[in-house]
């Protein structure tokens, strides 16, 4: 069983996610599934419908907006890492917590590594799916490596010239 890092602590998967090529034949009702976005495009209503817990998973090529209106329905975001140099989800992370508000769980999936955790944390993330072949527990070290942030971010709103005013 995967190990995800989430909330600041190593904890077992319990979430399934889908390949990107997955269809709806042979899912089970009751499981909790990050599904792809084209499942989600195709037979969003029959997930809806479906008694487990549901999220969906963007890849670096798709764009936030295309969920935006029905954010409502996911409790888990995926966004995909294809490699580690791709960075274009920490703008996706921001985005769905700062324009759209979302409060659910912001995952990050793929090419994950150690030294982006702290600053996909800043960005949204707050769950993080290690690449297998590293250890989780030693990249949760990660997000202890800094004790004070200058510039605003999803996880501190004001940058520390205002908060040190007060």
């Amino acid at each position: 069983m995967q190990r995800i890092i989430k909330n600041n602590q190593v904890i077992d998967e319990t979430w399934h996610l889908l390949d990107k090529d997955a269809t709806l034949d042979g899912l089970s009702n009751c499981d909790d599934l990050i599904v792809p976005l084209q499942l989600w495009r195709d037979h969003g209503h029959a997930l809806k419908a479906r008694d487990g817990g549901l999220g969906v998973w963007l890849d670096a090529d798709e764009q936030v907006e295309e969920i935006a209106d029905d954010l409502a329905h996911f409790q888990v975001i995926a966004l995909n890492f294809p490699n580690f140099a791709d960075g274009r989800h920490f703008s996706s992370a921001r985005l769905l917590r700062e324009r759209y508000g979302y409060k659910g769980e912001v995952r990050a999936i793929g090419d994950v590594l150690r030294d982006q955790l702290f600053f996909m944390q800043r960005c949204g993330f707050d769950a993080y799916a290690i690449r297998p072949d590293r250890d989780p527990y030693e990249a949760l070290e990660s997000l202890n490596d800094f004790d004070e942030v200058y510039q605003a971010a999803a996880d501190q709103p004001q940058p520390l010239f205002r908060r040190r005013q007060s």
